[in-house]
């Protein structure tokens, strides 16, 4: 049950064997990957270098697995909760072997997509063995020496074991090792309360564990509280034990599991349970690149790079998680298209502030994109706050699917500059926000289109309707209307 380690593979003492190469992608993840295939595609010679599993933590242990898992645990939750719809709700029997199995084959079932056979009919050279700087134009690599015009890292990060005192006695989870569990945890103790504890802790409730949240500040705390209050108040209702402003001071190991001495605003307790998963956190993956041979600039938070992406040493960028960047495979991916445009077509492309949207796969979701009411109040912007709620949407209510609302901040001549979606498919409704925000648009374009009719998406347009509501009771557009209908 301790997390699996990814070790390097083992290197020659002096590679033999020298490449010249236009593009070196250290890394096979979903940045590098995109990179990879792209240059390929437009006739570059392109080496990638990954020295575990291809398709990286997205594909193997974070993206993929967690949504699968969370889509049997919801699975489980509708059959508890059918009564509503006048259907007899059962109590459903959870077999953890077969959960795992669905977890392991939408893995494997995606995983020919990235697989190192694909990528060497692509025209890709992959060396599957750990890259290591020599200098600034060469990394070893198992046998070979690579000397590129272009280098990308795409290492991404790596879970962060925190230094609770006992916990290196302790058997835990990461997510590296929680998806090859095939027993029901009776009781799961998870330490950090962000999006991938929030998920992990609702899917396992959902499947019949016991679970308790230990976050020592807020749960969810880069969300905006309007939204995550009841999204937790939610959470907590399904039975989740969520403990903010708590902290683990220690961990020792028990008869059925492990304890955690937990202090709190009420003092300090032990809770007891049988796993504990560790989601504290993710660090970049740059340790062993030896990146001061290279000129490389880095910080504990990952590698030091400009808009650009490109690091201290011009023939070097870096993408995604290693970058320092929001730790999502979609920014990995935007990251890559810059480095392409600048690589492949010498175009000035820069990574844009703001347009990150993020989604936490909760039920309901939680999603956000741009400015929250509080980040533009820092900034001293006169701004306008929309809202509407999710039970005035009529295919809602068909759904029983109610809770929650959408917020949209707007300067005070419409621009938009944020919204937050907490409710039903909350991450596909903030795409719209997402196109609306990247193109610089003002709200009246959100009024401008066609909803079709019941759709959730209609909460899009409901909200942007808000911020003409108040022109409706102005004197001086009444006496205009007057003065219009006189002319018949």
């Amino acid at each position: 049950m301790e997390p699996t380690k990814a070790g390097s593979a083992p290197q020659s003492a002096s590679p033999t064997t020298r490449l010249d190469v236009d593009i070196c992608v250290i890394g096979g993840g979903s940045g590098g990957l995109s990179v990879a295939a792209a240059a390929a595609a437009f006739g570059r010679r392109v080496v990638l270098i990954e020295k575990h599993k291809m398709g990286g933590d997205c594909l193997n242990y974070g993206c993929v697995p967690s949504k699968a898992l969370i889509a049997s645990a919801k699975r489980a939750h509708a059959m508890r909760t059918s009564g509503i719809f006048g259907i007899q709700p059962v109590e459903p029997v959870i077999d953890p072997i077969a959960v795992n199995r669905h977890v392991q084959s939408v893995i494997a079932a995606i995983a020919p997509n990235d697989s190192v056979e694909r990528f060497q009919g692509l025209g890709v050279q992959v060396i599957q063995a750990a890259g290591r700087f020599v200098d600034g134009a060469t990394v070893a690599a198992g046998d070979y020496l690579i000397a590129a015009r272009r280098f990308v890292i795409a290492t991404g990060s790596s879970p962060v074991v925190p230094p609770i005192p006992g916990l290196e006695d302790v058997a835990y989870f990461t997510n590296e090792t929680l998806f090859d569990n095939t027993a029901r945890p009776e009781h799961l103790i998870v330490i950090g309360g962000g999006p991938i504890g929030m998920e992990m802790a609702q899917a396992h409730r959902r499947l019949g564990s016991r679970v308790t949240v230990i976050e020592g500040a807020k749960a969810l705390g880069k969300d905006d509280p309007e939204l995550t209050a009841p999204l937790l108040a939610m959470l907590r209702a399904e039975g989740i034990d969520v403990r903010e402003q708590s902290s683990a001071k220690s961990v020792q190991r028990t008869a059925i599991g492990v304890r955690v001495e937990v202090k709190g605003p009420s003092g300090t307790e032990a809770v007891d349970g049988t796993h504990l998963l560790l989601a504290t956190g993710r660090r970049p993956n740059i340790s062993d690149l030896n990146l001061a041979a290279a000129g490389v600039r880095f910080e504990k938070s990952g590698i030091t790079v400009d808009r650009g992406l490109r690091t201290s040493n011009k023939k070097i960028f870096a993408i995604g998680d290693v970058a320092g960047a929001l730790q999502f495979t979609h920014v990995a991916n935007y990251h890559a298209g810059i480095v392409i445009r600048r690589i492949l077509f010498r175009l000035p492309a820069k990574v844009v502030p703001g347009q990150i949207p993020w989604v936490t796969f909760t039920e309901p979701e939680l999603a956000h994109i741009g400015l929250t009411e509080a980040d533009a109040q820092a900034k001293s912007m006169k701004i306008r706050v929309l809202r509407w709620p999710y039970h005035e949407n009529d295919r809602a209510q068909a759904e029983r699917e109610t809770e929650g609302h959408i917020k949209v901040v707007t300067d005070g001549r419409g621009r938009i500059l944020g919204a937050t979606i907490l409710g039903a498919h909350a991450g596909e409704l903030i795409q719209m926000w997402s196109l609306a925000i990247s193109q610089g648009l003002n709200i009246r374009a959100m009024t401008g289109w066609v909803s079709p009719y019941p759709t959730l998406g209609e909460v899009n347009k409901r909200v942007a309707y808000r911020y003409y509501a108040d022109s409706a009771g102005s004197p001086l557009l009444r006496r205009v209307i007057g003065w219009l209908a006189k002319l018949g």
